[in-house]
């Protein structure tokens, strides 16, 4: 894979008021920004080209990361407005920069320790998800992972999202179909989300996954963000 997207264009609201000046993917942990966690991993798995969408305090992505030549990747801004696109209007609205092969998408607000090289650069499916074990916080899960590594949208047990994936841009074919009704669907530009886009391929077979079983945290409150600290040890 050469290109990646960085969906990093949240308001943090749960994250106050550590995100009233900083972004959370900006916010530092282990000594470094979040953010750079995920660049850093993404140049060592081969990927040349990254996408980060933003929206809340838009400047300080260029100001901090720059081209992002000092991890010898190239990086572009796809910016929301002040209103964030959700993640199926982000995706989409950053797709022009995203090239025509399957490309990883991280969430910038999480912590991951998973080699982005060992997912399928091109997935026969229209996505592949990296899962994990249920967090204390999301303890019914997400998505029920099967023997052949399909994903569904029923059953059980079920696994984690970890917001970490390879997606082609088949996904978001006819997309509106699918979300035309949800608010902001006729927006200009769109703002929706992906998972009913998710749950839709799902039905017919077309997502794919894989369990990953090191460490794994969802940074969503100044709670999590002091554990993930220690756990660093730093």
């Amino acid at each position: 894979m050469k290109h990646a997207l960085i969906f990093a264009a949240g308001l943090g609201e749960r994250m106050r008021p550590l995100t009233d000046h900083t972004p959370k993917p900006l916010l530092p942990v282990g000594g470094k920004p979040l953010i750079v966690w995920h660049l850093e991993k993404l140049a060592a798995a081969g990927v040349h080209y990254v996408v980060i969408n933003t929206s809340h305090l838009a400047e300080q992505f260029p100001d901090m990361l720059g081209d992002g030549s000092r991890w010898g990747l190239r990086i572009r801004y796809a910016y929301e407005g002040s209103t964030p696109l959700e993640t199926g209007g982000g995706m989409l609205n950053a797709l022009p920069l995203l090239g025509h092969e399957p490309f990883l998408v991280v969430s910038g607000d999480v912590w991951c320790d998973a080699d982005f090289a060992t997912l399928p650069a091109a997935p026969e499916a229209v996505a592949h998800l990296l899962m994990v074990d249920n967090p204390a916080h999301h303890p019914n899960g997400d998505f029920r992972l099967d023997e052949q590594g399909r994903l569904h949208d029923d059953g059980g047990p079920r696994l984690t999202y970890s917001g970490i994936g390879v997606f082609r841009r088949e996904l978001l074919d006819g997309w509106f179909e699918v979300v035309g009704d949800a608010p902001g669907a006729d927006a200009k530009p769109p703002r929706f989300k992906l998972r009913p886009l998710l749950e839709t391929a799902m039905a017919y077979g077309r997502v794919g996954g894989s369990h990953h079983r090191g460490a794994w945290t969802d940074v969503g409150t100044p709670a999590r963000l002091a554990q993930l600290e220690s756990a660093l040890g730093t």
